[in-house]
């Protein structure tokens, strides 16, 4: 009997899927928008799905992995960008979407089990007077566990940060593989240990996150004739205190023509700003806009073209689907993620954008960082081939934007920093001893003696 049917005979009646196709397609996630990681990774696949029911589900599956020295891979909505749910060494796809229920809510706190889809939650929180917080531009297609597992910010950083951020993700309940397979709480500093680490730590089967009050949002699109004007327009309702918002993107003139739903709308060869505004800063935006030198030529309520086929609501233009746009038009381009540093980030972005020409087109997030108001950025990059993407990765750093590669499938390579963590390790060491959860993500496990 093979290591994988070992595995599968010891989970009961618990789901699986073994049809090489089916198999296949749950190994993939958007690992593709790199041109480097399809190169790597367009070989690897699962070799069993497993479907938890719950959370006595996930111990079980844990405890026939540590049995047949099966590898495991947790699967949400399969829409990271770097790999995050391609198996590197075979073994068990768990699929966490049966884990899919809101717990309860009261307080400005969600109890939600982690494979539960976003855009579900969101529809169960505001049946509760309550919204999101903070959720990716795949809102429609991803699960709760997979954001903050494989993500780090989104729609609502521009008020709430990052995932990352104290008291933005208050807990998390993860069952590890040690000696004695169980659920453990994670509170507090140590859900960082969960937080953007792709599964290498564990499967989450619950969380527990922060909301806000549930707000009807309005889409408005803002024309400038450059990029200059748009990015200074950008930071300043940003910036803004008196605007409640949710979202604030720039994008250079070079991508209208690729959003299908404003091209037709916004002037030709415009710079754009999309927001998500609350209906008591409508007004004021439009005044601001104006002043800058803006044109709003669209306007629409997000939640009514979130519903309605056909429409796209804003956010699906912005953050990582800013990209994705491109792609389904030419997938002669990729991407990058930087961020600007707080202090003279105007000038900084102005520095980057006169660098590369057509090559790359600018696009930035304003966000909250370091108690401040900078931006992230996912530049749209025309990719030539490997060594032209690490020059531009290099000219960045070189002055002083930092490089969050999407290029490499490691946490640690993929972050800011690049170093290996001790702290990490020991998390690594407490929670998977034998190296079972998603192995071949965290350069940190290789400090484990």
């Amino acid at each position: 009997m093979s290591g994988v049917d070992a595995f599968a005979a010891q989970l009961g009646d618990i789901p699986v899927q073994t049809e090489p196709a089916l198999v296949k397609r749950k190994s993939r996630d958007f690992y593709w928008y790199s041109p480097v990681l399809k190169r790597q990774l367009d070989d690897r696949f699962g070799e069993i799905v497993v479907l938890p029911r719950d959370e006595a589900d996930l111990i079980a599956i844990v405890e026939a992995a540590r049995a047949t020295g099966t590898s495991l891979t947790p699967r949400g909505g399969g829409t990271g960008n770097y790999g995050q749910a391609v198996p590197l060494e075979g073994g068990a796809i768990v699929d966490m979407t049966g884990l899919s229920h809101l717990l309860w809510v009261r307080d400005g706190i969600a109890r939600v089990q982690a494979g539960m889809n976003m855009l579900e939650l969101d529809r169960a929180l505001r049946a509760q007077g309550w919204e999101l917080r903070m959720y990716p531009s795949t809102k429609r297609t991803a699960t709760i566990g997979g954001f903050l597992c494989g993500g780090s910010g989104g729609i609502g950083s521009v008020r709430w940060g990052g995932l990352a951020t104290p008291g933005n993700v208050l807990a998390g309940r993860v069952v590890g593989a040690g000696d004695m397979p169980e659920a453990v709480e994670v509170r507090g500093p140590a859900v960082r240990s969960i937080l953007h680490t792709y599964g290498t730590t564990g499967l989450m089967s619950e969380v527990e996150i922060t909301v806000e009050p549930a707000v009807a949002w309005q889409d408005m699109a803002v024309a400038f004739p450059d990029f200059a004007q748009a990015a200074a327009f950008g930071r300043d309702i940003a910036m803004q205190a008196g605007v409640q918002k949710k979202l604030v993107s720039v994008m250079d003139e070079k991508l209208l023509p690729f959003f299908g739903s404003l091209r037709d709308k916004g002037p030709a060869g415009a710079a754009l700003v999309l927001l998500m505004i609350a209906p008591s800063g409508v007004e004021t935006t439009r005044e601001l806009a104006t002043a800058a030198g803006g044109v709003v030529f669209h306007e629409a309520d997000t939640l009514e073209a979130e519903n309605t086929p056909g429409q796209t609501p804003l956010y699906e233009l912005t953050w990582n689907h800013t990209t994705l746009q491109v792609l389904k038009k030419d997938r002669g381009y990729t991407y990058l993620q930087s961020g600007y540093p707080p202090d003279g980030t105007l000038d900084k972005v102005a520095e980057i954008a006169t660098l590369f020409g057509d090559e790359v087109m600018m696009h930035l997030e304003f966000m909250v960082m370091a108690g401040g108001i900078s931006c992230a950025a996912l530049p749209v990059v025309r990719f030539s081939d490997e060594a032209r993407l690490n020059d531009i990765i290099a000219e960045h750093e070189s002055r002083g934007v930092l490089i969050a590669n999407p290029h490499v499938w490691t946490i640690e390579e993929g972050g800011m920093h690049r170093v290996a963590s001790p702290d990490l390790a020991a998390e690594k060491r407490r929670y998977d001893p034998l190296g079972l959860m998603n192995p071949g993500k965290m350069l940190s496990a290789g400090l484990l003696s």
